[in-house]
């Protein structure tokens, strides 16, 4: 039975601040604004809605988040929430597209219902509905699907919508310069040019926000086209609204920012070098699920379809792509600051994927329940890298916001680039470790012209011109964490693992002279949740070996018969 009580959400700092404003009576007063005369335009909705959603949502099941819950007659804004993620997604208000897809006249009267409760229950003093990004995004949707909401409807109902959604452009415009930096500021930007782009009237609005959303671009889409954060899905995120308003404004026969038709021109091959061959983005630094769905609607705008660069210095990824084969790699330091919130200790790790089958994965983040796995997740445990005595490379710390930040870590992180017989070379190294253990980890990958084989070498170098001190903790645990469509099974020789992939294809991992061991591990990021897996490990210590060669190998095809050698020297 559906219990009385309002959808919560945890927060202190500056979001328990934003509470506090919001639910003031004197602020809210302040907020009285005029009442634009009409919305002048509607932005598209890129994301696909689903008519059995509608469906449930007007039987009175709201579904989000992983949980699903009956209001049994109430509203759902009265109704104790199951997490946060279910409030957010409640109060954001994206759910709409779905009754916008029934398209029934009985959905039409359905969202407009649940409009008119949140006016009337959360329009005004409850705090959970006002922090910024729930704010933003709910502008945004409310714009978006503003025909649904407003069709046939009376005056009353009209100016009472158009008062809310006001009111809530100018509470964003006032707090807009306390916003946390990164992509929520960014997104609250973009919401206030959307509302000065629709609602009639509104010029000064749209002036201002414009300013505001070319100042963020600038500063936080990198020349390479990667988001501050090193997160590869902030871009689909912001994609999937910045194309819309880029066709409001000519919609509206406005002149597009230049600013803005760049950071889309740029973000959209990012986005083709995260990509594997089945269509799925790498999963470092935050990265979920791959919407599969909205990705190819976003990559259907990019005209230009041009092949992407293999470095990706700013954002520090490369990728290397041969015979049908893609190995893409995290080689740069985690952003500084609050835009660490969500980073992970995965320096130096990597996913290697044949044609359209997944090896090597990192252990990414589910898209239900993230907070209960997200300390794990971010570890570098979860990813496909080197771990030193059983520690993160980078080390977390709360902040006073109760997010949780990257205190210290990698700061010098050094790649190159080189040729060898057709093939191509990467070398990184980084001093994670330093620090703490005097090591620097080093990292080599070649892959072969014909995409069947990947060379590496993980190196481990003490201090230049030291030996590691004797008293130095020196074991390491090297892993590779692999798809949950890959099985594995260890060879009697300890040192060999064989890999059998969908449709029978085999492949091959060795490691000279090293004990392999098949562990059990977890894929985070399945679209149907949590999934077992399986990992390889080489545990050992770096007085014994400080040197470790390894190779996958693809089985099922002729190979020339040749051992694993070290990569040639590289300026590093």
């Amino acid at each position: 039975m559906a219990e009385r009580r309002r959808p919560q959400l945890g927060g202190g700092g500056l979001r328990g601040w934003w509470a506090r404003v919001a639910s003031n009576p004197a602020y809210r007063w302040r907020l009285r604004v005029p009442i634009p005369e009409r919305l002048l335009i509607a932005p598209q909705d890129l994301r696909t809605g689903d008519p059995v959603i509608a469906t449930e949502i007007y039987s009175g099941v709201f579904s989000f988040a992983g949980k699903a819950v009956n209001a049994n007659g109430l509203s759902p804004f009265e109704l104790e929430s199951p997490s946060p993620e279910w409030s957010q997604e409640l109060l954001g208000f994206g759910w709409l597209r779905h009754l916008r897809s029934a398209g029934l006249a009985l959905s039409r009267k359905n969202g407009r219902v649940l409009v008119s409760d949140w006016i009337s229950q959360h329009g005004g003093s409850h705090p959970e509905s006002w922090q910024p990004e729930i704010t933003a995004r709910r502008v945004i949707s409310w714009l978006t699907h503003s025909p649904l909401i407003l069709q046939d409807v009376d005056q009353h109902f009209y100016r009472r919508f158009l008062r809310s959604l006001s009111r809530q452009a100018r509470f964003l415009r006032q707090i807009y310069p306390f916003v946390e930096d990164g992509y929520p500021r960014l997104l609250v930007a973009t919401a206030l040019t959307f509302a000065g782009l629709c609602m009639a009237g509104e010029q000064r609005l749209l002036a201002q926000s414009v300013k505001r959303l070319v100042v963020e671009l600038r500063r936080q889409i990198l020349v390479d086209g990667g988001h501050v954060s090193r997160n590869p899905g902030v871009l689909i995120d912001l994609l999937v609204d910045l194309i819309p308003l880029q066709q409001v404004f000519e919609s509206r026969n406005l002149t597009t920012p230049t600013t803005l038709t760049s950071a889309i021109g740029r973000m959209m091959p990012m986005l083709r070098f995260f990509r594997h061959g089945d269509g799925t983005i790498a999963q470092f630094n935050g990265m979920g699920a791959t919407p599969s769905d909205l990705l190819a609607a976003l990559l259907s705008y990019d005209e230009a379809r041009a092949a992407p660069d293999l470095e990706a210095e700013d954002s520090g990824y490369q990728r290397l792509e041969d015979g049908g084969s893609v190995v893409i790699a995290d080689t740069g330091a985690p952003p500084a600051g609050v835009l660490s919130r969500h980073a992970h200790a995965g320096c130096l790790s990597f996913e290697f994927s044949t044609r359209r089958r997944r090896i090597v994965i990192n252990c990414g983040l589910p898209a239900q329940n993230r907070e209960s796995w997200r300390e794990a997740a971010r570890a570098t445990a979860a990813h496909s890298t080197v771990t030193w005595h059983d520690t993160s490379s980078c080390r977390f710390k709360p902040a006073r916001s109760g997010e949780v930040l990257i205190a210290a870590g990698p700061h010098d992180v050094e790649v190159v680039r080189g040729g060898h017989e057709e093939t191509t070379i990467l070398r990184a190294s980084h001093d994670g470790y330093l620090a703490a253990f005097g090591v620097t980890h080093q990292r080599s990958w070649r892959l072969s012209a014909n995409g069947n084989r990947l060379d590496g070498e993980d190196v481990f170098l003490p201090r230049k011109g030291k030996e590691l001190p004797k008293e130095a903790l020196a074991d390491y645990a090297i892993r590779f964490h692999l798809h949950p469509s890959v099985k594995a099974s260890r060879v009697n020789d300890g040192r060999t693992v064989l890999l059998i992939l969908p449709g029978r294809e085999s492949w091959l991992f060795t490691a000279p002279n090293m004990r392999v061991e098949v562990e059990e591990s977890i894929f985070l990021s399945s679209s149907e949740g949590p999934r077992r897996t399986s990992q390889i490990v080489i545990a050992d210590n770096a007085r014994t070996f400080s040197r470790v060669l390894w190779t996958f190998l693809r089985a099922d095809m002729p190979q020339p018969r040749e051992e694993p050698e070290k990569a040639p020297e590289l300026p590093i």
